[in-house]
């Protein structure tokens, strides 16, 4: 392939220093040349209302559907709050599955990683994701499953990725990408 595939990735948590936000971009390093990670932000999103989603929608929901829409995969990296996925992600996806019949998600291959200083990584809010995905016809990455304990961990006082980690990322991000160029639609 000449051309990266696309990948849209969404991450869970607004921090700007978040681990989460810290492994997309991560993941973004270690991909492969057949992938172009790009984070797309979603802390802007006001919270989804079908009455003011009429013509013109607002302009960050435009924003927002237009590059999801333009991505030809979807990466999701987020943490877990209450044993479900974050709010504000959880609103971009309503952002993005609406209008009914309108969807930006339909049709991708997608994955999700999940991280927590926790013990479970992120388990609860990685299934969650994964149930509404599967309604939105988003084509999830079975394996390598990636609940990541012990997130606080990950990265150094100075922001380097720990080794012991690295691999498995690695791991992820080459069967996503092997995923990807199984499931695009061309």
């Amino acid at each position: 392939m000449s051309t990266p595939y696309k990948v849209a990735v969404l991450v869970g948590s607004l921090r700007q220093a978040s681990i989460n936000r810290k492994l997309a971009l991560a993941l973004a390093e270690l991909a492969p040349p057949s992938l172009q990670l790009e984070l797309v932000e979603i802390g802007e999103l006001p919270l989804y209302n079908e009455d003011i989603d009429v013509s013109p929608a607002p302009e960050a929901y435009t924003r927002f559907r237009e590059q999801v829409k333009a991505a030809d995969a979807l990466l999701f990296v987020t943490p877990e709050y209450n044993r479900s996925v974050p709010g504000v992600l959880k609103n971009a996806i309503d952002v993005g599955s609406r209008p009914y019949g309108q969807s930006v998600f339909g049709g991708k291959p997608g994955a999700v990683l999940s991280a927590s200083p926790g013990a479970i990584g992120g388990f609860g809010a990685n299934h969650h994701l994964r149930q509404s995905m599967v309604f939105l016809d988003v084509y999830m990455l079975q394996q390598p499953e990636s609940y990541l304990g012990g997130a606080g961990k990950f990265f150094d006082a100075g922001g380097k990725l720990d080794a012991g980690i690295e691999g498995f990322l690695q791991k992820f991000i080459d069967a996503y990408a092997a995923w990807v160029e199984r499931h695009v639609k061309g």
